[in-house]
């Protein structure tokens, strides 16, 4: 059964900033974007490159290692090499300013 799982606070991250986290054994790159956040599987589909790492500009992440390029808000795929979308988790953020992942 999927649960929410407190993995950071508001104040840790700038936006357009990512953070890597790990919940329940998975790598997951938290994203901020203005008052917004978002959560993708941390390992790109074309070669594993951690997208935590990546470049941030706007609603996309470019992956380090080879530039594949990913939506954010979805993990759709905006950019080869990479041949399919990333997970995407749902995130909310409490009354606490505790941010959540749903894994």
């Amino acid at each position: 059964m999927p649960k929410f799982m407190k993995v950071a606070t508001t104040d840790e991250l700038e936006d357009e900033q990512a953070k890597l986290v790990e919940v329940e054994g998975q790598k997951i790159a938290l994203f901020r974007l203005g008052e917004a956040f978002y959560a993708l599987s941390d390992t790109c589909t074309h070669r594993d490159g951690p997208l935590s790492e990546g470049m941030v500009e706007g609603a996309e992440v470019t992956c380090p290692w080879h530039g594949a390029r990913f939506d954010i808000k979805s993990g759709a795929v905006l950019g080869a090499p990479a041949g399919r979308e990333v997970r995407s988790y749902p995130v909310r953020v409490t009354g606490a300013a505790d941010v959540e992942i749903e894994v």
